[in-house]
């Protein structure tokens, strides 16, 4: 028998110090958890940032009151921000994540074991249905909360957008995920929300509704309450019974509070609008708060017109907004109610959601296939570009990711051609009349080069510059590219009408030379196609030494062109050329092949330079004016 005293009060010692022990454990747990700080956010981990357009006037204000209007910044800085497609409240990057920003105006912050037992509770919160609690930033007179981010926006703007389709499938499925959020909340510590509304029921990116703005009352009650029309607007959702005792600092928050501003939201989805919808077309707002709190008999609520719901949710409905708060059912009584009705809902969910789903996955595929359209027309674009930038077989060395080395060529036919008389003409002109005039000499000699093997290398001021042979190698028939090019050119060039000078003959001296050069990519910002060698430079004294209304060659390119048997080709004699010395030259005079021409222009379909805007962008280089196609 002693013995089994003994054992008796051993076990209870020892189930006293395991008792004992348990509490101290979580003491020390609870103490910890209040004495952890890492919820605390300094404002310069923030960085802001707004949608493309914004949800409402109220966002700009939000912004606005930060400092900031546009772009992205810290909370600490103003600057530019970066934009979405829709704002519904103000956003962040917090952490690289994005994050909703509150702020409370509050003049002074006291921590103590009272807000950091509320911030305890608010960060326990951990529910599919609930907003999580990132932190808070407490440094006066910026007071922020930071929670999860959900980019839909909140149940009533769900409920506003006519774009948004709602069937009873949608709008049971939100309202299920309202009563286990609340009743989650309701088994927690937080234990009573006191502000729930619509605004507050937020929706994530997959449409999943969460319970936002519960607990913290010592951080989010502000002792300056303005009653003005928002403030009214809230009192919409609160019991008859709170609104007597709703005096600053709030709003006394009960259970029974919530279930009946849950009845509130009910109506709300039911209606596809706002608390009191029907009632608001002949009350004020005022007017329908002070019906509500002076509990009329029969008890004053909406008018649901909307038959189309189901019968059990409308006598749902009115069980939550009974007058006396001891007749409205808790949480979990209306989560066992909604099942039931969720019953007749539940094939056709499944239902609704494949069809769904794939209607999803049909639009993604179309969506796939548009930008995919979109994005090969702008490669196209940008290939285009480049082409006519650089030579086609560079271009696309280039795009390909290849280094584009130096080439030398053997022989090639270099063609220069300017305007005599160019600088008086321009004294006589105004600046967009030569603009004008230029683009319209220049696009039809880009329309006489399309019909020949050549590559247009560049236009500097009023000279023209163009060479076959190169990228693309094609044996000795540069030599006869370039005279053609050139007999028709100075064809189409003695019919040339100056759009603002119609009288005026232009006069053409045109250069021709074949011989080595190198060419290559210079530069990486605007790549130019450049052509080097001594080539280069006897073409164009050949064109400076030439006449009017003539095209001079060299006697190595009258060599090659001799070769065809087309050309009559008239010998000029000698002439000195700057540099090089005295040269036996010739003058191209025709061919017996029919050359290629653009059709000519008429007088009447030339356009007025003050009605046409030139492409081509004006840039000054000293004493000279060079113009460069705008791509």
């Amino acid at each position: 028998m002693l013995i089994f005293y003994g054992s008796f009060a051993f076990g209870v010692l020892l189930a006293s110090a395991a008792t004992l022990l348990f509490l101290v454990c979580k003491h020390m747990k609870t103490t910890a958890d209040l004495n952890n700080m890492s919820w605390r956010i300094r404002p310069e981990d923030i960085i802001l940032e707004m949608g493309k357009s914004f949800g409402s006037k109220l966002a700009l204000q939000k912004l606005n009151e930060f400092g900031l209007t546009s772009g992205r910044a810290s909370i600490t800085s103003s600057g530019s921000f970066q934009t979405s497609n829709k704002l519904f409240t103000t956003i962040g990057i917090y952490k690289g994540s994005c994050v909703a920003i509150k702020k409370i105006t509050k003049k002074k912050v006291e921590i103590n074991k009272k807000l950091l037992w509320e911030i305890k509770q608010a960060r326990d919160v951990t529910h599919e249905n609930t907003v999580r609690f990132l932190g808070a930033c407490i440094e006066c007179p910026t007071v922020l909360i930071i929670t999860e981010y959900c980019p839909k926006g909140s149940l009533k703007d769900v409920l506003e957008n006519d774009a948004i389709r709602l069937d009873w499938n949608f709008r049971m499925s939100l309202i299920h995920d309202i009563v286990k959020g609340m009743g989650y909340l309701h088994s927690s510590d937080v234990g009573v929300h006191g502000k729930l509304r619509s605004t507050n029921c937020l929706i994530d990116g997959r449409f999943v509704l969460k319970i936002s703005d519960f607990g913290l009352p010592t951080l989010t009650t502000s002792h300056q309450i303005v009653k003005n029309s928002v403030y009214y607007e809230k009192m919409l959702w609160i019991a008859p019974e709170l609104l007597p005792l709703t005096v600053v600092p709030g709003t006394p928050a009960t259970q029974k509070g919530d279930v009946y501003s849950f009845s509130i939201i009910l109506e709300e989805i039911i209606m596809r609008g706002g608390p009191f919808e029907a009632a608001r077309q002949y009350l004020e707002v005022q007017g329908i708060i002070s019906r509500l709190a002076a509990q009329e008999n029969p008890p004053f609520r909406p008018a649901i017109e909307n038959g189309d719901c189901p019968e059990e949710l409308l006598d749902l409905m009115e069980k939550c907004w009974s007058d006396n708060p001891e007749d409205r059912p808790n949480f979990d009584y209306i989560k066992i109610t909604l099942r039931s009705i969720m019953k007749d809902f539940c094939e056709n969910l499944m239902d609704d959601l494949l069809k769904r789903m794939e209607q999803y996955a049909t639009n993604l595929e179309a969506l796939v296939s548009e930008k995919t359209e979109e994005l090969s027309q702008e490669k196209r674009r940008s290939e285009e570009l480049l082409y006519q930038v650089l030579p086609r077989p560079v271009a696309q060395q280039l795009m390909a990711g290849e280094l584009v080395q130096p080439e030398q060529f053997e022989c090639v036919t270099i063609y220069f051609s300017d305007i005599v008389g160019f600088t008086s003409f321009c004294a006589k002109s105004t600046p967009m009349q030569v603009v004008d005039f230029l683009n319209e000499l220049y696009s039809t000699f880009d329309k006489i080069i399309e019909f020949y093997d050549v590559y247009k290398v560049e236009t500097i001021g009023d000279a023209y510059m163009v060479v076959s042979g190169l990228p693309t190698r094609n044996g000795d028939c540069h030599a006869k590219q370039i005279g053609m090019l050139a007999l028709a050119i100075l064809q189409t060039v003695q019919s040339f009408i100056v759009p603002h000078s119609p009288d005026y003959q232009l006069k053409l001296r045109i250069g021709i030379h074949s011989g080595p050069v190198c060419a290559g990519v210079v530069g990486q910002k605007m790549p130019h196609y450049c052509l080097i060698g001594d080539t280069v430079n006897t073409a164009s004294r050949m064109e400076s030494t030439g006449e009017a209304l003539k095209i001079h060659v060299s006697e190595t390119t009258k060599q090659l062109l001799d070769t065809f048997e087309i050309f009559t080709i008239k010998c000029r004699g000698e002439v000195e050329l700057k540099g090089k010395g005295i040269f036996t030259t010739y003058w191209l005079i025709a061919s017996s092949e029919s050359i290629h021409c653009p059709p000519p222009i008429e007088e009447e379909q030339l356009s007025p330079p003050e009605q046409e805007a030139s492409p081509y962008p004006l840039i000054y280089m000293g004493n000279n004016i060079t113009f460069e196609k705008s791509m």
